[in-house]
Parts: structure tokens; C-alpha cells; sequence
């Protein structure tokens, strides 16, 4: 049996919401371990898969050797991911999936710092480029710690936790940076419902940008997909959820003001570029059984219409400026 911590969650449904033809070609815009490229290319599409993790891409080699020419691999962030497909020599897209959030695989690893299971380095960082989390908690005022904390973590006690840090400055290691959070909050050891994975979420959603990400993403997708095509999104997070949830409501027409982000002087309401959303999926009980890892999952998906983008790219680089 696959090692249940890189089973890909909700798998099944995905390949079902992707409705995929042989011969179709999808976007799996967060390639990771490769567990949905591979039910994808198994269910007969082409595959262009993007990550901005390069021991992610590295791994997907041998996946590409593997596909006989129908997997390409695309460095980069998913955010651009209509570039990054059109340069790869892909114009429109027949369904795009994203599973958002960190990997099991970047999880797993203790050198990449993004869980206190095991020690090691304060790293956080996706792609192994720009400030680290130990770098940026060891210069940042105690207030924009706590803030973040609070806005991405959900911690109440966000104020308490970020003084804490701020005390025990210079942090270098998960370990230390977790028994700081349990001893703010007065964790008594062995406890369950370990509160340093709140702060351990909120600052690595903040290194990396992760909810701008999904933001841009939505929007890269909408451009990318051809009218008729799926998009798929799997998130773990409320914050991540409601900007689908979000997304999928405003450009399926069930916003009536349209987007108060649409620049000066555009139709206040665009043609919806979204058929009405699907219901939401979650985790059933025996995949809850087999994955503990997907019991926070929620799977939403929409059709493209024929209508325009609402921001095309020249557009959409004025908006993410502002």
C-alpha cells in the first residue's frame, strides 16, 4: 500500500471533478510528489505540472521518463501559471488542478523546517529562494509577528506567543521555536492538540506568500482555461477555502456588485466566466482512516464559461501593484 503520507487526498474526486478525455491536456499546478499527475496521466490527459520547489521537480523526473512525452514539468509559481504554460508551448488548458498548502513530502523533510515533528533548520521557504522564516523572526517587530500569527494561525493568544519569540531571539530551529510557542501558552508536555502548529502554519503561509499566491493563481487559471474546461482546487485551510469559496461565487455571477477590486471605469458586472460551482467535497470516513493528513481537506470545482477573463495579464499586473 502507498505510504499514507503521500497518498494525494481526495484523488478520486479530483479525476472525477476533471471529467478528463483521452487525449486532453490539464494543468496540475502544484506537482509536489506527483500523486495527482499520476492519476491524471493513468486517466489519459497530457500533463503540464508545475512547482516552484526544485527537489520537487528534481523527484518528477523520473515521472516524465516514465509518461513517454506526456508529462511536462514547469519551475515556477503558480501564480504565473498561464505564462509558464504558454511558454512550454500550452495556450489553453481542458482542467487545472491545485492542492494548496505545503506537500507531505516538504513536511516529511526536517531540513526544510516546515514541521516540529522533527528538528531541524527554521527554514519554511517552498521554493529554497528569498528570507527564511528563522531570518525573518529574527528581525521582525514583535507586532507584525503577532499579526501574522493571528490573521494566518487563528491564534488568539497571538500578542503573548510573539512577545515569546521575540525574547528568545536569535531562533534557528523548529524545535526551539515550538517549545517557546508551548511554553507561552503553558502546554504541559505530552498534551494533546499541540497549539505550535498554529504558529508553525501562520508563518510559513506568510514566507511564502501562499494566500497572494492563491489569489493570482485563481485568477492565472481563469485565463488559462478554454471555455468547457474544470477547475479543481483542494485546500486545508479556512483562510484558503473562503478565497475560493470566494472566487468561484463572484465570477459565477453570485456576487451582484461584481468585484470592488475591478479596475476604474470597468462593467461592474462582468459575464461570469464560472458555471455555478459544484458542492463542496470532503473526506470520507474510510479515506479519513487510511490518511489521517485529510481530515481538513475541501475539494471545490466549476466549469469555465466562453466569457472573457475578468483580468486579463496586463490587467492583472496593475491590480497585484497597487
Amino acid at each position: 500500500m502507498m505510504d499514507a503520507r503521500h497518498i494525494p487526498v481526495l484523488r478520486d474526486e479530483v479525476i472525477a471533478a476533471l471529467a478528463i478525455v483521452l487525449g486532453e491536456r490539464h494543468v496540475d499546478a502544484t506537482f509536489g510528489a506527483g500523486g495527482y499527475t499520476r492519476a491524471m496521466l493513468a486517466a489519459g490527459a497530457a500533463v503540464h505540472a508545475c512547482d516552484r520547489d526544485p527537489d520537487a521537480l528534481a523527484a518528477g523526473a523520473a515521472l516524465v521518463a516514465e509518461s513517454g512525452g506526456k508529462l511536462v514539468l514547469m519551475a515556477g509559481r503558480f501564480a504565473e501559471i498561464d505564462q509558464l504554460a504558454a511558454a512550454h508551448g500550452l495556450d489553453a488548458a481542458d482542467g487545472i488542478v491545485f492542492d494548496i498548502g505545503v506537500s507531505s513530502m516538504q513536511i516529511d523533510q526536517a531540513d526544510r523546517g516546515f514541521s516540529f515533528q522533527n528538528d531541524g533548520p527554521l527554514d519554511m521557504r517552498m521554493s529554497r529562494a528569498g528570507e527564511s522564516a528563522s531570518e525573518w523572526l529574527n528581525r521582525a517587530d514583535e507586532g507584525d509577528i503577532a499579526d501574522v500569527l493571528y490573521r494566518y494561525g487563528d491564534e488568539r493568544q497571538s500578542r503573548r506567543v510573539a512577545r515569546a519569540i521575540v525574547a528568545a531571539r536569535p531562533l534557528s530551529r523548529t524545535g526551539e521555536l515550538a517549545s517557546v510557542v508551548r511554553k507561552a501558552l503553558r502546554h504541559p508536555p505530552g498534551a494533546p492538540k499541540d497549539p505550535a502548529t498554529r504558529s508553525f502554519q501562520a508563518i510559513r503561509i506568510h514566507i511564502n506568500g501562499e494566500l497572494d499566491e492563491l489569489v493570482a493563481g485563481l485568477d492565472a487559471a481563469e485565463r488559462l482555461l478554454r471555455p468547457g474546461g474544470r477547475l479543481v482546487v483542494v485546500s486545508f485551510h479556512s483562510s484558503e477555502d473562503r478565497i475560493v469559496k470566494q472566487f468561484l461565487r463572484e465570477r459565477s455571477g453570485g456576487e451582484a456588485q461584481g468585484s470592488r477590486h475591478l479596475p476604474q471605469g470597468a462593467p461592474r458586472t462582468p459575464a461570469p466566466t464560472f458555471a455555478p460551482p459544484a458542492r463542496k467535497v470532503r473526506p470520507g470516513a474510510a479515506e479519513l482512516a487510511r490518511n489521517p493528513r485529510a481530515r481538513s481537506a475541501t475539494l471545490r470545482s466549476a466549469v469555465r464559461t466562453n466569457a472573457p477573463a475578468w483580468y486579463p495579464r496586463s490587467q492583472a499586473q496593475e491590480i497585484s501593484a497597487c
